[in-house]
């Protein structure tokens, strides 16, 4: 970090006052990332690629414009009664194989109110686990966090890489008794390419051969077919190593296409068909009742190809993202699972070891993000407004955050990938001993750095007292936007409070969970908290959602 302030400094000095004091840009130069992930993409040395991937994400830490906490691991409450329930290293929590001590009703609550229930569409954590629940497809996640065939009987490979062949199960059904055929997929996957859908996760697509074209107006060159009804052929533009965790994740999944386009805004509003309870699905279970912003009522279903194996009939959704009611309610019985706990009994949870209070393993990293088109960044270059951020960071003081709302063990985060992520070749990508790459200090140091985000500030124009404290001439400040759970609103504070050390003020809004997605998606902030929990253990999962026409560019990188 000390060889960064320097460089910094030096551009101070050589930079002509003239250029400094013109009408310059502070938007990141984002076209070079576009095409540089489209390179990964598409190479077929993966020892390469793992290093390409190293310098993509130089790429987009030196922007500054993600700002890594710490590194992910879930907790949540499971009474003692139930059993069978898990979760992947994705954060989807599987409910199918659950069992209940005398009762075949569970009840729980993952979240508020979700913002999609169409696979396609969704992009949050709680609506994974639903669509998990209540759609399949041709692969899924087992308890040992396997890939395991679920709807698919099997699949051939070319011997290219480049041809997928998969096989379905026999007597596959919708959940109203109609027949599922390969079919159904190759629709569903070209309405989730489909730009007319919007699907924040397309991208996810463009590993099949004709999805650039599919992009223009022209699904039909996409190379997915049915030659019969119970066989996929799926052409790939390069051989991918994690095509299978690509046909487990949602937006791979299903969907009917007579009941989506009965919709009457269907090709205006291509979720409306499942945003009501009774839609047709294909998955364990099917909602039978939606009370909005309340609760939500999702009952087995008779025909999905492992019901048999599936014990509980009933699953009741409380909605809400008030953790100390959820508490409340867990411990009164009403719940018997419960997917978050107030900061203030995770102590005493630990300290109890209490049985039910369970901390896994996660993949994935909690931050905080710019949007690069903020005003906050108005009249700076790209270096001064990338300085701004850097120095927002070198201010926050992540361990304290850890010790005091995390407190289940995390990892502090130097950088946006997590920690114990796969590189696509056989090993990790922030192992050490394999890459030139700087594991023990990241793009973040583990200690707060005062002096240096003051003279990352002074680089971006701002003036200081002999206190280091901001000048009133220059001041510095911004809204903060985050959902209304305590644990965010508890670290929104942190950062405030350490920001307020060299006179930045930052104000908290926090808004219902469902709202702040989109205000987030459509850059309706300054800056933001985020959290990414990888859909498949391969890098450039968290690098290529950052391209300019992702869904899931909540930055805003490219949009200018």
């Amino acid at each position: 970090m000390k060889k960064l302030v320097f460089v910094l400094l030096i551009l101070a000095l050589v930079l002509p006052s003239a250029v400094m004091a013109q009408d310059v840009s502070p938007y990141p130069e984002w076209t070079g990332y576009d095409e540089f992930i489209k390179e990964i993409k598409s190479t077929t040395d993966f020892a390469e690629r793992a290093k390409m991937m190293h310098q993509a994400e130089d790429m987009l830490m030196e922007t500054g414009a993600l700002l890594p906490i710490y590194y992910y691991n879930d907790l949540y409450m499971q009474s003692s009664k139930v059993d069978g329930i898990y979760s992947s290293l994705f954060a989807t929590k599987y409910f199918y194989y659950a069992t209940k001590e005398g009762d075949n009703t569970l009840k729980i609550n993952l979240s508020s109110e979700p913002d999609h229930l169409d696979p396609a569409l969704n992009s949050s954590v709680d609506g994974a686990c639903l669509a998990a629940n209540s759609f399949s497809g041709l692969y899924a996640y087992n308890a040992d966090g396997e890939l395991a065939p679920q709807l698919a009987e099997g699949y051939e490979i070319s011997e290219d890489g480049l041809t997928y062949t998969f096989t379905l199960k026999d007597g596959l059904k919708w959940s109203d008794g109609s027949d599922l055929t390969a079919e159904d997929f190759v629709y569903s996957w070209k309405r989730a390419s489909d730009p007319k859908t919007a699907a924040d996760y397309s991208y996810m697509f463009d590993v099949i051969a004709g999805w650039d074209e599919a992009q223009e107006g022209n699904l039909d060159a996409m190379q997915v077919s049915a030659p019969d009804a119970k066989t996929i052929v799926v052409t790939l533009k390069s051989p991918c190593a994690y095509m299978l965790d690509l046909v487990a994740f949602p937006t791979y999944f299903p969907v009917k296409q007579s009941v989506v386009e009965a919709a009457p805004d269907w090709e205006t509003n291509p979720g409306s068909w499942a945003q009501e309870a009774g839609f047709v699905s294909n998955g364990a279970y099917t909602l039978e009742s939606w009370n909005h912003d309340e609760s939500m009522v999702y009952v087995k279903n008779p025909y999905w190809y492992d019901a048999d194996n599936v014990s509980i009939e009933r699953i009741e959704y409380m909605l809400s993202a008030d953790d100390t009611a959820i508490y409340a309610a867990y411990r009164a019985g009403d719940l018997d699972f419960a997917d978050t706990v107030p900061t203030d009994e995770i102590q005493t949870l630990i300290d109890t070891q209490d049985p039910e209070f369970h901390i896994v393993d996660e993949l994935g990293t909690y931050y905080v993000i710019f949007n690069v088109k903020s005003h906050l960044f108005d009249g700076k270059t790209a270096e001064q407004a990338n300085a701004m951020r850097k120095a927002f960071g070198l201010l926050v003081d992540r361990q304290y955050i850890i010790d005091t709302v995390g407190q289940t063990g995390q990892k502090i985060a130097t950088s946006f990938l997590p920690a114990g992520m796969a590189d696509g070749n056989g090993g990790i990508f922030k192992d050490a001993a394999a890459w030139d790459y700087p594991v023990d200090d990241g793009y973040y140091g583990t200690e707060v750095d005062v002096d240096g985000a003051i003279e990352l500030l002074k680089f971006a124009g701002y003036e200081f007292d002999d206190n280091g404290m901001l000048s009133a001439d220059t001041p510095i400040s911004f809204e903060y936007l985050t959902n209304a759970t305590s644990g965010h609103v508890a670290i929104a504070e942190c950062i405030q409070q350490d920001l307020a050390a060299v006179g930045i003020e930052m104000t908290i809004r926090s808004i219902d969970w469902n709202v702040f997605l989109n205000e987030r998606k459509d850059g309706n902030f300054d800056i933001a908290r985020n959290g990414w929990i990888a859909d498949f253990n391969d890098p450039i999962n968290m690098l290529e959602m950052w391209t300019t026409n992702s869904g899931n560019n909540d930055a805003q990188f490219g949009r200018y």
